[in-house]
């Protein structure tokens, strides 16, 4: 037991500093890079789906998506036509800064403005890997318990936004929304929090305008550097 906590330290320092290069090169090159994380099937693909079919085709923008097995979700996300490439962790229960660096090698940095990137299902693992993002943001189904953001604090804590999502099921599953929002915000007081039913379509502008504030910001950054 000794060895394991500088074991993980050395593997958090080097992921750390793996995480800052590419937000620098995100920086210099006005990319907005949003790392979306949560529970399995809280519908962070179908989220993925319908905002990709939301853009015009000549958008400038990626997606990495990971799993611990099969390619599936990249092959969904393909449909839109836009550049996809699925990481596929072999076990591992998040992505880390390296994954990213390697599936982003044949990318060249100028050919696009915004980077979505999928991490593996989990509330766990991933709130520690900077994978040299913007923004985290997490997503919470009415599908799941209120209290996730209590019983994992440490992702609510370090995403910007979260993402609540299935709102169309709400009439038929026992979940409290206002409660959702006030654990989330018990956990983190500046967290913004949009609805959205991937269904229906309703609040999913909130999020899409969320997207292009956040852009807007990285490019005004990158022009006054």
């Amino acid at each position: 037991m000794s060895n394991q906590v500088p074991m993980e330290k050395k593997v958090l320092n080097e992921n750390q500093l793996i995480a800052n290069e590419l937000r620098a090169k995100f920086h210099e090159h006005g990319i907005l890079c949003l790392n979306l994380i949560s529970s399995p099937g809280s519908g962070k693909t179908t989220l993925l789906e319908r905002t990709l079919a939301s853009f015009e085709p000549k958008r400038r923008v990626v997606v990495l998506t990971g799993d611990l097995q099969t390619e599936n979700d990249a092959k969904r996300l393909a449909r839109f036509g836009f550049p996809v490439r699925q990481i596929v962790t072999g076990g591992t229960c998040h992505l880390d800064a390296r994954m990213v660096e390697k599936h982003l090698q044949e990318w060249p940095l100028e050919s696009f403005d915004l980077l979505l990137i999928e991490n593996v299902g989990n509330l766990v693992c991933p709130s520690s890997y900077d994978l040299g993002e913007n923004a985290k943001v997490v997503i919470l189904s009415v599908t799941e318990g209120e209290d996730k953001p209590l019983k994992y604090p440490s992702i609510f804590f370090k995403s910007e936004l979260m993402v609540l999502s299935k709102m169309d099921l709400l009439p038929y599953v026992p979940f409290d929304a206002e409660t959702a929002k006030q654990n989330a915000r018990t956990i983190h007081p500046g967290m913004e929090i949009v609805e959205v039913s991937c269904q229906t379509g309703d609040g999913f502008h909130q999020w899409l305008k969320w997207i292009e504030t956040k852009m807007a910001t990285v490019k005004q950054t990158e022009v006054s550097a």
